[in-house]
């Protein structure tokens, strides 16, 4: 399945506020995060699903809140038996951007949205052709061994799909494993979720949540985590409280420094082009395509993220390759 990355795409945080409280719902419109994923799922016990459901179909036909850039709601597992109810209710909402569908262990829990999806809201097919339309898109979480096991296949599984997302409790629950500062016991996983991501041009893979982040400590256990997760080529994090935001979006934003050298072999690299040069260097160390290829996608990164790259693009005009 071919597939387009949206430049667009920013995903750093990705913050979890059950969809059961009126007042966590209305505290949200005046968040500023990547993305707000309003939660039918674990946050919200079974008699009090009809009520989240009938709360965020009211919140999201009001107005959208500003500086959300997506509005995602995870509805319950196909598994469970509510998946259909979630959707025939969410899928109302004019705001709705994505979807975030839990215990995905295989590509049939995919195969299901799919088929609701495209009778329900055709128009908001990716394939639809059409300027105004915003695609229905789809964040599958990985929660169990099977779903590991079968993910080359999910990653496949549908046109909607747009990321993976991984689920260190409920994992640590299906291999009967403790988590540990160290996450040592997720690696297999994380570079696994990471690495099919990127083999498919799936636009976002969002890291496990940090479950301590009170006070200095857990703050910059936070940090840490995140930019750990960044390392195995995550591009994004849950959150389950707006404290975590800030750190988590900066942590996965491009570093000032990383902007400025990007900027600096951008230039360079085009007066080296024009001189023929496939290979030159930059205070010492070698460039290349690679080289280049990833400072390019720095700066496409570091746009959405807030920089003023033409600022820095007139301040470094004049670089040229060594």
């Amino acid at each position: 399945m071919s597939r387009n990355v949206a430049a667009s795409v920013l995903r750093r945080a990705l913050l979890y506020v059950p969809s059961s409280s009126p007042k966590f719902l209305e505290k949200s419109r005046g968040l500023k995060v990547d993305s707000i994923a309003y939660d039918l799922e674990d946050s919200v016990t079974l008699e009090n699903k009809q009520m989240a459901r009938k709360n965020i179909v009211d919140f999201l036909s009001g107005e959208r809140p500003k500086d959300v850039g997506e509005i995602a709601v995870r509805i319950n597992s196909v598994s469970s038996g509510l998946a259909l109810q979630d959707l025939t209710e969410v899928l109302k909402s004019q705001h709705l951007d994505t979807l975030v569908i839990p215990k995905v262990n295989s590509p049939s829990d995919l195969h299901f949205i799919n088929d609701i999806l495209r009778h329900s809201l055709p128009s908001r097919h990716p394939s639809t052709p059409s300027n105004s339309s915003n695609p229905v898109k789809i964040l599958a979480l990985i929660e169990s061994a099977r779903s590991i096991i079968n993910l080359t296949s999910i990653c496949q599984a549908s046109p909607y799909l747009h990321g993976l997302i991984f689920a260190a409790e409920d994992f640590s629950l299906d291999l009967n494993i403790t988590r540990t500062p160290s996450l040592d016991e997720f690696a297999y996983a994380r570079s696994h979720i990471a690495t099919c991501a990127r083999a498919f041009n799936l636009p976002s893979t969002i890291d496990l949540v940090c479950t301590s982040y009170r006070g200095n400590e857990g703050q910059a256990r936070l940090e840490e985590e995140s930019l750990q997760g960044k390392g195995l080529g995550f591009n994004g994090k849950q959150c389950i409280h707006p404290s975590q935001v800030d750190i988590v979006q900066k942590a996965f934003a491009p570093g000032e420094g990383e902007v400025e050298w990007s900027v600096r072999v951008v230039i360079a690299d085009k007066k080296a082009e024009k001189k023929g040069k496939g290979a030159w260097t930059l205070d010492n160390k070698m460039i290349d395509a690679p080289v280049t290829g990833k400072a390019r996608e720095v700066l496409k990164k570091a746009e959405l993220c807030g920089f003023n790259t033409e600022a820095m693009m007139e301040k470094w005009k004049d670089q040229e390759p060594e």
